[in-house]
């Protein structure tokens, strides 16, 4: 009796405990339908399940978060390999590979793109053509606006796709997002020197863009204070040693300190302090002429931000601080690390640099010296003379800054720099772009007309780079290196022009009467269409100005061919494609003009 009653009541259990999970599943069941109504479906398996276990609808209150999770999915799940294949519009086409994903992730994808399809309609997409941030896909909130960030390409053709961004060093016209639609804007972003990439800093180029971020006071996002955390750190007297105590070590210190490792930039520093140093002790730490060395633990140049660093460099009275370009607006650590360590900048780079100095008498500035010879004689002058050196330090003794644009310009830039409290520049620029298009799409709305934003030339201002040349027994001679920067400088401003008469092309959708200009039949203007060889912009510019230079070399350039031997032109051709880089051979005009009849005969 008793063992039938256990049985009854076992079954009476099984029975409730499966009317329980029937129940449960039921209710996860419309749990998980009411969750996809609202935000699409989980982002995978582990979430699926853990809708399960928690048997909780998504509250309203949550939307929010949801939808950004949501779109950061959108990202994960369009993802793709591409393999890259060159297309005659100038874009790279991209090929789909199938993901990898099994048969749930795939269902659940489909049924999220098809059920959040509205969402995405609901933003534009800011789609980065140099996949900086590295983001599949990313919902960034802009103040009250909110804009879809992606380097995915597939987005190229989509309809919300308002606005492409660039990283200026990766900048490429082989590569571009064309044809350029009238609603695409163009953002270029470019923090770095021009050595990165020449052809930006050409009017035909910058031009292309609607909106900028560079280093220029002129940009729509101006960064030229990049390189300065804040105010307070110009005012700390943390590193600060005092002269009397830099007085002593001058028995063991030369005055000058140099530390640079990136030898024969466009700037030549190097040549400027080698002969400076015929003039004047200069302590060099660097790889560039390097005669003292550092402790093993800061030899790596990562460990130039370090305490130990810094107090190294800080016992020094003058500091050589030598931007690699001259450009305006163009401020790096050069210059404002040794004013936040009190030590006297000895400058040469950015010829607006008085514009941003703490105060008038704050650095010593390479550019009012004819020669080094004079700069050796009163930085020595300075040095014996107490007074006249802290004349330059004054200001940071009594803690007060002067320069109100600096002062201004560091109140109002909308990022921060190493600060967890603010935005980075990356973050502003994305946001500045959003904030932009959202303003044109509301003015759309209303019937008005979208405004258009333009990038002028002064948004990237460098000069064609120039060499020092000193006395002929002490100038040492020009290093490819040196002279690369030159003819770097010279190519880039022949592939701006070509681009130039590319955009007019498509623009008026019309070959243009410049098109057929001698300037264009000129030997070094066929050298560049020839050396893009198959790529589209080149297979254009040479299309658009010499007919036949694809099936056969014009009738113009034949008759200047230059004799030399096939060996030697064989030889330079080799070395021109194994450096990446113009040799010095290769700027000789007859010599192009040889080069040009062995690409002919070699072909791509």
């Amino acid at each position: 009796m008793v063992r039938i009653q256990r049985r009854k009541l076992l079954a009476s259990c099984l029975c409730v405990t499966a009317t329980v999970f029937l129940l449960v599943t039921l209710q996860a069941l419309d749990t998980v339908e009411n969750l996809m109504k609202v935000t699409g479906p989980p982002q995978g398996v582990t979430d699926s399940m853990q809708c399960f276990n928690d048997q909780r609808p998504l509250s309203n209150t949550r939307s929010s978060e949801h939808i950004k999770e949501v779109m950061v999915e959108l990202g994960k799940f369009e993802r793709k390999e591409f393999k890259s294949s060159s297309l005659q519009d100038g874009h790279t086409k991209m090929e789909e590979a199938p993901t990898h994903l099994n048969s749930f992730l795939k269902k659940e994808g489909l049924t999220f793109n098809r059920k959040r399809k509205w969402e995405l309609d609901s933003y534009p997409i800011m789609l980065w053509w140099s996949p900086l941030t590295g983001e599949t896909g990313r919902l960034g909130q802009c103040g009250a606006d909110a804009c879809f960030f992606t380097i995915n390409r597939t987005y190229l053709h989509h309809h919300m796709t308002k606005a492409f961004l660039f990283y200026g060093t990766d900048f490429n016209i082989d590569s571009l997002p064309l044809p350029r639609k009238a609603h695409h804007d163009w953002a270029v972003f470019h923090e770095e020197s021009p050595k990165n990439n020449y052809k930006l800093f050409h009017k035909p180029v910058i031009t292309l863009f609607n909106y900028t971020a560079t280093f220029s006071r002129h940009s729509h996002l101006p960064l030229t204070t990049q390189y300065l955390e804040s105010i307070e750190v110009l005012k700390s007297l943390r590193y600060l040693v005092p002269l009397q105590s830099k007085n002593k070590l001058r028995k063991r210190l030369a005055p000058l300190v140099y530390v640079q490792s990136d030898c024969d930039p466009p700037s030549d520093r190097d040549s400027y302090v080698r002969e400076l140093m015929t003039y004047i002790e200069v302590d060099s730490y660097g790889e560039c002429l390097r005669n003292k060395d550092l402790p093993q633990q800061l030899k790596n140049p990562a460990s130039m931000d370090a305490d130990g660093f810094y107090r190294i460099i800080a016992q020094y009275k003058f500091i050589l601080a030598f931007e690699n370009a001259v450009c305006d607006d163009y401020i790096t650590e050069k210059f404002w690390r040794p004013l936040k360590l009190g030590v006297v900048p000895v400058y040469y780079g950015s010829p607006s640099i008085t514009d941003w100095l703490p105060s008038n008498k704050s650095a010593i500035l390479v550019s009012e010296f004819s020669h080094p010879r004079e700069l050796a004689s009163y930085i020595r002058r300075l040095d014996s003379d107490d007074r006249l050196y802290e004349a330059y330090v004054e200001w940071k003794l009594k803690g007060e800054i002067s320069n109100q644009r600096l002062l201004t310009a560091l109140r109002e830039r909308k990022w921060g720099v190493q600060d967890v409290n603010q935005d980075n520049y990356i973050d502003a620029f994305e946001c500045m772009v959003c904030t932009k298009v959202w303003a044109n799409i509301r003015l759309q709305e209303k019937g008005l007309p979208p405004k258009r934003w333009e990038a002028e030339d002064t948004h990237l201002s460098c000069p064609e780079p120039t060499v020092f040349a000193f006395s002929p027994l002490r100038t040492p001679p020009l290093s490819s290196l040196r002279e690369m920067w030159i003819s770097s400088f010279e190519q880039s401003k022949k592939e701006a022009q070509a681009l130039r008469l590319w955009r007019i092309h498509h623009q008026t959708r019309k070959q243009q009467p410049g098109l057929q200009s001698q300037t264009l039949h000129s030997p070094d203007y066929g050298g560049f269409a020839t050396r893009l060889g198959s790529n589209s912009l080149g297979s254009r510019v040479r299309r658009y100005t010499h007919q036949t230079m694809e099936d056969s070399p014009p009738d113009w350039e034949a008759t200047a061919w230059a004799p030399e031997s096939d060996t030697t032109l064989t030889r330079l051709w080799t070395i021109h494609h194994q450096t990446g880089k113009q040799q010095p051979g290769l700027q000789n005009a007859q010599m192009r003009r040889g080069l040009m009849k062995l690409r002919w005969s070699l072909g791509p």
